[in-house]
Parts: structure tokens; sequence; C-alpha cells
């Protein structure tokens, strides 16, 4: 497997792995990380992913975006975000279990990393497509991210100027901007959503996964949800099943939608 290397994808600099030493990826794997956490946060997925795919890994090119804000003042020195909290009222909702607020707001900052990310999946597929010479329209792709992350991917998926993703990863993920999210998961219909979360996240508790996973079930999104006892982390299981998932990427089913 190749080390990452650094590139640049509108405004966003990223780490990119291309798994396959003598072939052009076929397929993109975008994954944003979570607030506060280093760009190379989640780098260390990929080779995860690459073990489970076996020869399949070669056909993936791993994206990992860098958010675009420091959090240098806040006192971490490479902690990045997409947008900025404001952790005492976080903390506040979570002591009194009360976050039906914060899951109708759009957050400041929140259209700006959308922007971002859409430019950066936009551009990626692009150039994917000009090296394999195909048209963009072949190059299948999944976006996915963890807590902070997760919530600009479905946002993006939701919202966004790019095509709904072939498979959207929630890990860890919550509810933002519901009442615009509801209004746009119509776009989900060809997409496979995976999501995980913790049971005992002292983070984003796990009521908040469940009110996403109900408004996906509600749309009739194919969605695969999986509840883990742990905290705010990504399990084994869930990087076993998203290897899974994304094999399909290469080998989708016949079949359509299977959500309950």
């Amino acid at each position: 497997m190749n080390q990452p290397r650094k590139k640049r994808y509108g405004s966003l600099d990223s780490y990119v792995i291309d798994a396959g030493q003598a072939q052009t990826p076929a397929a993109l794997v975008i994954l944003c990380h979570g607030y506060g956490a280093p760009g190379s946060d989640l780098v260390g997925i990929a080779g995860e992913w690459a073990e489970t795919l076996g020869e399949s890994a070669d056909q993936f090119r791993f994206i990992f975006p860098i958010a675009p804000h420091s959090l240098d003042e806040l006192g971490l020195p490479s902690g990045r975000a997409w947008w900025m909290l404001n952790m005492a009222r976080m903390m506040d909702a979570i002591q009194a279990q009360q976050f039906d607020e914060l899951h109708h707001e759009t957050p400041p900052g929140l259209e700006e990393s959308r922007r971002a990310l859409s430019q950066l999946v936009n551009a990626a597929r692009e150039e994917l497509a000009e090296q394999r010479g195909c048209d963009v329209d072949a190059i299948r792709f999944a976006l996915g991210g963890f807590s902070q992350g997760a919530m600009l991917a479905m946002d993006t998926a939701l919202r966004g100027p790019i095509p709904a993703p072939e498979l959207l990863i929630q890990f860890s993920g919550s509810v933002i901007c519901q009442s615009g999210w509801t209004e746009s998961l119509s776009r989900l219909q060809k997409t496979r959503v995976y999501q995980s979360h913790g049971t005992q996240d002292p983070i984003l508790p796990f009521p908040s996964a469940e009110r996403l996973r109900d408004l996906l079930v509600a749309a009739d999104v194919d969605l695969e949800f999986h509840p883990f006892f742990g905290p705010h982390t990504i399990d084994g299981e869930a990087i076993a099943s998203t290897a899974i998932a994304l094999q399909q990427l290469l080998d989708p089913p016949s079949h359509g939608n299977t959500a309950p």
C-alpha cells in the first residue's frame, strides 16, 4: 500500500492514498475527520479497509480532507474543525439531555465547509475520470466521516452541488439542520447509508443517533444501522462492515432499495 501524499483539491488540503501499486483506481472514498482531530486522524482506516478488501483494495483512492479551521488558539495545536463549536453550550445540552435545539440549527460556517467539500468531491472525480479516460459519471464514490465530519458528509450529500454518493458513511454522527435535511432525503434513494454509534457515547449521545436513524428509515433510505456498546469511537465491526460496502462500489448488487 502506498504512503499518504498531500494534495490540494479546491480550498482543502488532503491526505491521498492510492492503495494499488500498478493501476489507476476505479473508485473514490472520501472520509472527513471529527472536531478537534488532526487532519491525519482517520488515515489509518485506509490500511484497515485495504486488509479486508485484499486485492480489491488496489481499485480505490482514499482521500482524507483536512478541515479548514485551526484550533491553535484553543490549545489544540494540531486540531482542526469544519466549523467552530460553542463547547459550553454543547456541554450544557449534554448534561441536560436537551439536544432538540441543536438538531434544528444550522451551525455558523457549515455552508462554507459544505461548499469546500463539494469542490473537493467534484475535483477528485474529474481528476480520476481524466486519469482513467472515462466520463466523470462513471466514477463511483463513497463519502463519509466521523462525528462532525459525518454531519458535514451528510449535509453535503443532501444539499451540496454534487451527485449523491453510492455509499454514505456515518461514524458517530448526529442530526443538524433537521428541516433542511428532511426535505432533501429523497436525494439518497440510490444511496446505501452505513451508520454506527456507541450506546455509551458521552459526546454525541445515542438518542441523537436514533433520531438520525429514524429520519433515514422514514425516508425509505437503504440503511444499515450498527449500535455498539462503547464510547465516541469507531469499532472494529464498523470497519469490517464498511469494507464490505466498499466492495459493492466495484460490484454493485442488482437488487433495489432494502430499507425496512
